[in-house]
Order: structure tokens, then sequence, then C-alpha cells
């Protein structure tokens, strides 16, 4: 899924805006002026298409997540772990530590 601004595609199909998309698992949703993606995995990403944007995981998955969700463990010491296993100190390392080419 990519969405920018407005535009959100789904490997490379247009969604059209306000129009739900459900297909193998994965729904696209138009709540109010935000844009939401879940997934049959337990995970849903909510954007408002400017800057802001929340993950929320399924209590199942609790313990089982890595990367920029964290660990979903409720242990702030553990929030911030890089993908070499160490933890940053600050949110900009952690997140810089997370990029792709």
């Amino acid at each position: 899924v990519v969405a920018e601004g407005l535009n959100v595609t789904v490997n490379g199909a247009t969604v059209p805006e306000g129009r739900p998309y459900l297909h193998k698992g994965l729904g696209v949703t138009w709540p109010g002026d935000w844009v939401a993606v879940a997934s049959s995995l337990g995970v849903r990403v909510a954007w408002d298409r400017h800057l802001a944007v929340t993950v929320t995981a399924e209590p199942e998955l609790r313990g089982g997540t890595w990367g920029l969700c964290g660990t979903y463990t409720d242990d702030p010491a553990d929030d911030f772990v890089r993908p070499d296993g160490d933890i940053a100190a600050f949110a900009a390392a952690f997140g810089n530590a997370w990029k792709v080419p």
C-alpha cells in the first residue's frame, strides 16, 4: 500500500478516495480525513494524509513485533531496539537505524 496525499494505491492499483477497498485480508477505509489500512495479520495503520500516523496491533501480537512498531511489551526499556539488537538512546537514532534504501 502506498499513500501519498490524496492518492492511495494497492499493488499499483488506485483506490478511489472515500471508496472502501477489501481484498485478500487487506482493507482500506476513509474515516473522516484519515486513510486507514488494516490487515488480517492484526495490524492497522491510520494516516491523516499530512504528518500523523497511528499503528494499532491486536493483543495477540503482544511481544511478537519489532521494528518501528516496537516490541509491544509495555516495557519502555526496549522501545528503541535497533535492527542490530542494541538500544538507541534517542528517537531519531532509532528511526534512522530502520531506514532502508
